[in-house]
């Protein structure tokens, strides 16, 4: 089962602001599930994708 990490969790994973983090998730750069109503979660497996990404485009 992949990790599912909370939006402070998250953030604290790539240094970012909850701000930042959600527009990531809303523009689709960074894949999220939503559990019940109001829970956003993002899979550790996307964050690793969305930092492999960054880093291949810098490179």
């Amino acid at each position: 089962m992949t990790e599912l990490l909370t939006v402070p969790e998250a953030m604290a994973a790539l240094k970012v602001s909850r701000w930042t983090l959600y527009n990531l998730i809303r523009s689709g750069e960074l894949t999220s599930v939503l559990v019940g109503a109001r829970c956003w979660r993002i899979p550790a497996t996307a964050l690793d994708a969305y930092v492999t990404r960054l880093c291949e485009e810098a490179a």
